[in-house]
């Protein structure tokens, strides 16, 4: 088996941070340097793979593994971004064994995911068993901020996006990678994320009746959604896997001077969406509750994140080949639904039967000090291997 770990340790001291809507430049910046390192792994391997621009200097990379006689088809789907590093404790590109642990931004999420698919990819190109599924390894840009690579996939299916050579058809069933801690998740929420401004008119603090505070204004709007936030949830059944529809309001902005009334204010807003409802629609509902509870106008823009939920319907079967897997080579373990959202979604949402599985625990992601067992990253790979192996 080729072992995951030294391909973890180079992905992980490769940045591929994703600025998330800074305005930044630098090499640590965007998926280019993974991208290129997938491309030398693969042209060594000697087999097909093609790199599909879907954003300036951001790419998704395909690879493809075909078997006489197989009935369908595998895509392997595993993302080349992290998050940004502040606040980190631990160097975040220098990858440290330690404690049966591998410690580094992206550990977790989801270079370890992506290492263990690339191994197992790996193995089977020098295997070839018999009865493997055709498989398509898909390396993917931009999941930690606007999802630009797997919408350009997904959308290939669909005419939105130009057809990829080696995936131009849905394949049958798809397994995404994101930490799991080996459980299979077949359902999770989604998000939908926009800003809302209010506005006010300016004037000197000196005399702050002449103008109009767009911060205090806000504050209205904010408890008209705090009051939104604890009604929500039980305003409509929760989702019996990955639970209730939420509202938080994460960032605020507003003014330019402490001495000047502020003449606007925004705030962004995280909806979460359960199976069942639809990203713009949660908008509209909030939009329609602040008109009803308001007397001044707020604006709302276009939604910048619409991550669809995924449930349980579609992908049954799916999980229970995989559950088999799963139990060859660790044993039992459970069929889930989570609260936050992946690209399983978006496949979904076209057709693909999808599930969610892969080594490390969510908890360890994005964090300060982030780490993956390297037990796990090691038995993943060898679940993505005996599934695909076995058609």
């Amino acid at each position: 088996m080729t072992d995951p770990l030294p391909l973890l340790k180079d992905l992980v001291s490769i940045p591929s941070v994703n600025p998330m809507g800074r305005d930044v430049s630098g090499p640590e910046f965007f998926e280019g340097r993974v991208t290129a390192y997938l491309e030398s792994h693969l042209s060594r391997l000697g087999v097909p793979y093609e790199t599909v621009e879907t954003a300036p200097g951001r790419c998704n990379v395909l690879a493809r593994l075909d078997s006489a006689g197989a009935n369908r088809t595998v895509l392997l789907d595993a993302h080349q971004d992290t998050v940004p590093v502040d606040g980190m404790t631990i160097p975040p590109f220098e990858p440290t064994e330690a404690d049966g642990r591998i410690y580094g931004r992206g550990s977790c999420d989801v270079k370890g995911g992506l290492a263990a698919m690339l191994a197992a990819f790996t193995k089977l190109a020098a295997t070839r068993p018999a009865g493997m599924a055709n498989v398509v390894l898909s390396c993917t840009c931009d999941e930690e901020a606007t999802s630009l690579g797997i919408n350009h996939l997904a959308g290939s299916w669909t005419g939105k996006t130009p057809s990829y050579r080696l995936c131009p058809q849905r394949p049958d069933v798809a397994v995404v990678a994101e930490p799991t801690e080996l459980d299979i998740v077949v359902a999770h929420r989604g998000a939908t994320r926009w800003k809302l401004h209010t506005a006010g008119r300016a004037c000197h603090s000196s005399r702050p009746s002449e103008g109009v505070n767009a911060i205090y204004r806000m504050a209205r709007v904010l408890k008209c959604l705090e009051d939104y936030a604890a009604w929500l949830p039980d305003s409509r059944p929760a989702h019996r896997l990955c639970g209730p529809a939420t509202l938080s309001v994460g960032l605020i902005s507003g003014g330019s001077s402490v001495n000047v009334v502020p003449d606007a204010c925004v705030i962004e807003l995280d909806r979460r969406v359960i199976p069942g409802e639809e990203n713009l629609e949660v908008q509209a509902e909030i939009v329609a509750h602040l008109k009803k509870h308001l007397d001044f106008d707020v604006v709302h823009d276009q939604p910048y994140c619409t991550s669809p939920a995924m449930g349980d319907d579609l992908n049954g079967d799916l999980a229970e080949q995989l559950s088999q897997s799963i139990a060859a080579v660790v044993g039992a373990r459970q069929v889930i639904g989570v609260p936050y959202g992946t690209h399983a979604s978006r496949l979904a949402r076209v057709g693909v039967p999808s599930v969610v599985f892969g080594p490390g625990n969510i908890a360890q992601a994005h964090t300060k000090d982030e780490w993956i067992a390297i037990d796990q990253l090691r038995q993943a790979a060898d679940v993505y291997y005996h599934f695909c192996a076995n058609g």
